[in-house]
């Protein structure tokens, strides 16, 4: 292996960070402060790093990540259950904080996951809102079904906790809408994505917040990104049909509504949806057909900086 192609895993936890390095057999435990990290990405000046990988871990790891990219260090965050899934594969049944860092090492070299990009302060302001929109959401909907079957004396508690949550829900979407309209980068893309018709205002945040890449990959890397990438599952003579997996599901989630819309109202989507429903494909088939059609399309607006035409191709 050449001298330079050096690969490097963080196990994270909330109080520690256990690296690992591949090749070579250097290992060695920090504190997840911030003093701990910035003594981490000092002694990383010194090392020809290739990658650094660290897996998703509900936010533990975010300000590590934040502060290697701002380091300008190549760093990619990575699901678990891959990771996991590899280790099993090599044989590596051992789960210990030091293990699982070389395995990242490892997985980096042979995996070579894609790098984060970093989005811009107005993005991660605008994707905390969104989050906390899609946790009221759920709260609401919670509330809402209990309701439903809730004896007359609970009903009046489980009301005022419905308001609540209503109030705070509609205070979010113009803390939303006025980030957007303050933010010149963020109304622009804002705009190109909404001249898309079936794309509304959730959907073009969601996107922008959250897919950061967006604009900057090719249709087939930005529809694994978003979870709407099709995988064969063949053997021998034996063609099983291909699944989607993977990606980001929170933008996932918010793209299929989006597309049922567009099934109705983007005449694009709407010609793709009733084409494939009269080839015989299945509605949920055809459904994720158009939310990878929408999802290229709405790239390439990106990518040209050209507002939504009738006709456009992508």
């Amino acid at each position: 292996m050449a001298a330079d192609n050096v690969y490097v895993g963080i196990d994270v936890s909330k109080a520690w960070l256990d690296i690992g390095v591949h090749p070579g057999q250097e290992g060695w435990r920090i504190e997840n402060t911030q003093k701990g990290i910035r003594t981490l990405i000092k002694r990383f000046q010194n090392i020809p790093i290739e990658n650094i990988v660290v897996e998703a871990t509900g936010g533990y790891e975010a300000q590590l990540v934040d502060e290697l990219s701002l380091a300008a260090l190549p760093v990619s965050r990575v699901n678990p259950g891959r990771v996991r899934k590899f280790a099993q594969g090599l044989n590596w049944f051992a789960k210990t904080d030091k293990i699982d860092a070389k395995v990242l090492a490892l997985f980096g070299e042979k995996a070579q996951p894609r790098r984060v990009v970093l989005p811009s302060v107005a993005e991660k302001r605008l994707s905390a809102l969104l989050k906390r929109r899609k946790q009221v959401l759920d709260m609401l909907t919670a509330e809402q079904n209990r309701k439903e079957l809730a004896e007359k004396d609970v009903q009046a508690y489980l009301d005022k906790v419905i308001q609540v949550l209503k109030k705070q829900l509609e205070d979010l979407e113009v803390h939303i809408h006025d980030l957007i309209e303050k933010t010149p980068e963020l109304k622009q893309k804002q705009y190109l994505l909404q001249s898309v018709p079936g794309v509304g205002p959730i959907l073009s945040a969601t996107l922008i917040s959250q897919v950061p890449e967006l604009g900057k990959c090719d249709r087939k890397e930005i529809a694994a990104l978003a979870g709407v990438a099709p995988f064969n599952h063949d053997s021998g003579k034996k063609h099983g049909k291909r699944m989607i997996q993977g990606g980001r599901p929170f933008v996932r989630d918010v793209l299929y509504m989006a597309t049922i819309a567009a099934t109705r109202f983007n005449p694009t989507i709407k010609a793709m949806y009733q084409r494939l429903l009269k080839a015989g494909k299945q509605k949920k088939v055809a459904i994720v057909a158009c939310m990878r059609k929408l999802l290229t399309i709405l790239n390439a607006i990106i990518r040209t900086q050209t507002a939504w035409q009738p006709v456009f191709n992508s």
